[in-house]
């Protein structure tokens, strides 16, 4: 059969542009169709306008800091539209930067939404249709809210980087990544923040210890936390908020975001008319090399629900044209991913949990917290934690977990050590770089329990 294109992609973000670049470098005649901004969820509306927003949001304390240094610094006030204005601009650039890699590697793009017709053929918005002989799905994830009295009030992370102004007070719901991210952000902002949290402990999923100090660390920063606390009904009461909780309060709030969860976008894509296999969250389900149930059609990314990870999705985009274009079947390695969680104080973790690892088998854990020098002599409280999960028996580090600032450069870097296989006594045999935060993790000698 004669096809339009070798690849057509559904998705302009970092897998979706990827796998389109580097296909078309290996000779393959692609298009890709995105029907909003390019750079997608991390370039747009995630990991990069949100990193700014923890840059900005941290400068109140360095202030702080400098004058406990010595430095004659008078604190200020936070400017949203000085900051928004080149936010904005950034982001514009970053997605020119998007489109450019597409042009300049002969990728034809189609600004507006596309989906599948049939194994073969896309539909664009307009009616076009266009076949190619192989089909990516790259659109990612978006955020949910759940159904109750109200619901429509609130806003999600995706509003948070294109607000009007700053509100005095926020209440964000959830207790996610991504939720305590932004409680941290706009509480530096100086936004009376509270945080309402289903949950006995935010931060599910991580290693208990770390996410425990997380929560501390908030409270102690002046996040006014709440767990095991759910939102029941929302109402207009003015220019405000009034939100009715599970803790039985009434309360007033400017802005209530919800990070509740996020969804694969796969809604409407014609999928299910063709016959690829969708799961229990509407994820798209894949084999090992990112194949759907119909053989032309593949899936990369958060719409397939496997990491939701930038990175994660690129490396997949690399399999996938591995696979179908260079002849060499690659399943992506999702084993052992270092991630960071850019909550205040910064999470850096690898591998395994306490809590995960002691229900495979015997291990000892290292670990110690402690106040950094830089944040103790300007009189700062707070402390960071260093700690090493190791198997008993083959003495591996089966989980490295970090919180302290930094954490997340710190991570990338243990992680190396970690995918590697590395022993306790190969961290043991490595000198240590002084002084730093960081070198507690080779010179921890003294397990503090076994499990």
């Amino acid at each position: 059969m004669s096809f339009d294109y070798d690849l057509f992609v559904i998705g302009g973000g970092s897998g979706g542009v990827r796998a389109a670049r580097v296909a078309a470098q290996e000779g393959a005649k692609v298009a890709l169709a995105e029907e909003d901004r390019y750079g997608g969820t991390c370039v747009i509306r995630g990991c990069v306008p949100k990193k700014l927003m923890v840059f900005a949001s941290e400068y109140a304390g360095m202030v702080e800091d400098a004058q406990a240094y010595g430095w004659d610094i008078q604190p200020g006030a936070f400017n949203w539209d000085t900051f928004k204005g080149k936010l904005h601009a950034e982001l514009d650039r970053l997605e020119g930067v998007y489109r450019n890699i597409l042009k300049n590697n002969g990728v034809e793009s189609f600004d507006q939404r596309a989906k599948l017709a049939d194994a073969h053929t896309v539909e664009l918005a307009d009616g076009t249709r266009k076949t190619a002989k192989h089909i990516l799905i790259a659109t990612g994830g978006w955020p949910s809210v759940p159904d109750f009295p109200g619901c429509e009030l609130a806003v999600t992370s995706n509003e948070m980087f294109t607000l009007d102004k700053l509100p005095e007070s926020l209440l964000i719901v959830g207790g996610g990544y991504i939720a305590c991210e932004f409680a941290g952000i706009m509480n530096g902002l100086g936004v009376k923040t509270t945080q309402y949290y289903r949950g006995a402990q935010i931060l599910r999923g991580f290693d208990d210890e770390a996410r425990g100090l997380i929560s501390e660390e908030m409270c102690q920063a002046g996040i006014d936390v709440h767990l095991g606390t759910n939102v029941l009904e929302m109402r207009r009461d003015g220019d405000k908020i009034r939100v009715k909780s599970t803790n039985g309060q009434e309360r007033l709030f400017d802005k209530v975001m919800y990070a509740t969860g996020r969804n694969p976008n796969a809604d409407n894509l014609g999928l299910e008319e063709i016959g690829v296999e969708r799961g229990r969250k509407g994820e798209i389900v894949v084999d090992e090399y990112s194949q759907t149930s119909v053989p032309s059609v593949y899936a990369i990314g958060d719409v397939t629900d496997r990491v939701a990870l930038t990175p994660v999705a690129i490396r997949e985009a690399m399999a996938f044209v591995e696979t179908v274009f260079k002849g060499n079947p690659t399943s992506p390695d999702h084993e052992l991913i270092p991630t960071a969680i850019f909550t205040q104080p910064e999470m850096g973790t690898i591998g395994l949990s306490e809590e995960e690892a002691g229900e495979r088998e015997p291990i000892e854990v290292y670990a110690t917290s402690f106040k950094p020098m830089q944040q103790a002599f300007a009189g700062r409280a707070q402390r960071v934690l260093m700690k090493l999960i190791v198997s008993k028996e083959t003495r591996k580090v089966l989980g490295c977990h970090i919180v302290a600032p930094g954490a997340g450069e710190m991570i990338q870097l243990a992680g190396i050590a970690v995918k590697m296989g590395a022993t306790k006594e190969d961290f043991d045999r490595t000198v240590a770089v002084h002084p730093t935060m960081s070198e507690e993790l080779v010179t921890l000698k003294t397990p503090v329990r076994s499990r």
